[in-house]
């Protein structure tokens, strides 16, 4: 039985115009994708802004209503649930949201931000709190006098480890990471993501790691989802996505990568017209008249493409 399952997933916004202010059209978010993940591993939603991860991520953890399709956690259906219904559920999913400059509330101290999760579920002595706060503080790399400071008395890095901390509270199972470090330096961000895998594994986290980065979704994740237009264009293990792809999006992704060897770009120069020849030549091979998504058709046991 997979850990997460989404099936059918739909986030569609009505737009409304007309005299009465009517339902003229409608936003299709995410349109109908369904994935899975397994226990401990880490799978990629990657694509290019305005694609949908983010709102797929944002549904699973509550913080959007789907308009229809099913999310499973353990086999136990969390779709579609009241707020009340839903509590439960949030000791085992948290999030690590982008921008750590924002998320973080800067009229709060630190020990304030983390111990929030901890006092939605649990009451504990300002002394046991404190402990617990320190001890998870501790772990993610700051000193445990921290906690008595204010976000703005740290740098960007410093702030994403917050809050991972924040995260980290309530021992959750799953993890959805939204661009965790792409408003961090480049010399900050293999940090961050380094401690992530090593906190993977102390902890048996399984990662929905959302990401425009090519680079950091290799690096990080087991399997990996392909968006564009709200639907998944091409499915599969992290090699098979590099090595082999399938669709044309996912080739062109691919080929936009920055190589740094001089004496290639040529040659990438060359795979991209070739790319952009063969969407010319055989474009309704991957998009249908109206320029939608085909369906994932199963390539090999791992990898799918919407592919005819």
């Amino acid at each position: 039985m997979a850990f997460l399952k989404v099936n059918e997933l739909n986030v569609h916004y009505p737009i409304r115009g007309g005299l009465l202010r009517g339902v003229i059209d409608q936003v299709k978010a995410v349109d109908g994708i369904s994935f899975e993940l397994q226990r401990g591993e880490t799978y990629g939603l990657v694509g290019e802004s305005g694609c949908g991860k983010t709102t797929a991520g944002r549904t699973i953890i509550g913080l959007i209503q789907a308009t229809s399709g099913e999310i499973f956690l353990e086999g136990s259906r969390i779709s579609k649930l009241s707020r009340r219904q839903f509590a439960p559920y949030r000791r085992d999913i948290q999030m690590i949201f982008q921008d750590p400059y924002s998320s973080l509330n800067p009229r709060k101290r630190v020990i304030d931000i983390v111990a929030e999760p901890l006092r939605n579920f649990e009451r504990l002595s300002p002394q046991e709190e404190l402990r617990k706060v320190q001890q998870i503080i501790e772990r993610v790399g700051l000193h445990p006098e921290a906690v008595f400071k204010y976000p703005h008395e740290f740098s960007g890095g410093q702030r994403q480890r917050i809050g991972i901390a924040r995260a980290l509270m309530l021992n959750p199972k799953l993890i959805i990471a939204d661009e965790p470090v792409s408003s961090l330096d480049v010399s900050v961000q293999a940090q961050v993501l380094n401690f992530m895998k090593e906190i993977q594994q102390e902890f048996q986290l399984t990662y929905l790691l959302i990401s425009h980065d090519l680079g950091i979704i290799r690096h990080m994740c087991d399997r990996v989802g392909i968006m564009y237009r709200g639907r998944l264009v091409e499915e599969g293990t992290r090699d098979e996505l590099f090595d082999h792809p399938q669709h044309m999006y996912a080739k062109r992704l691919l080929s936009a990568i920055p190589n740094p060897n001089p004496r290639q770009r040529q040659a990438q120069m060359q795979l991209r017209q070739q790319i952009e020849q063969e969407y010319e030549l055989h474009a309704d091979q991957y998009f249908d008249h109206e320029g939608r998504v085909h369906p994932l058709k199963r390539i090999t046991k791992t990898h799918s493409a919407a592919i005819l």
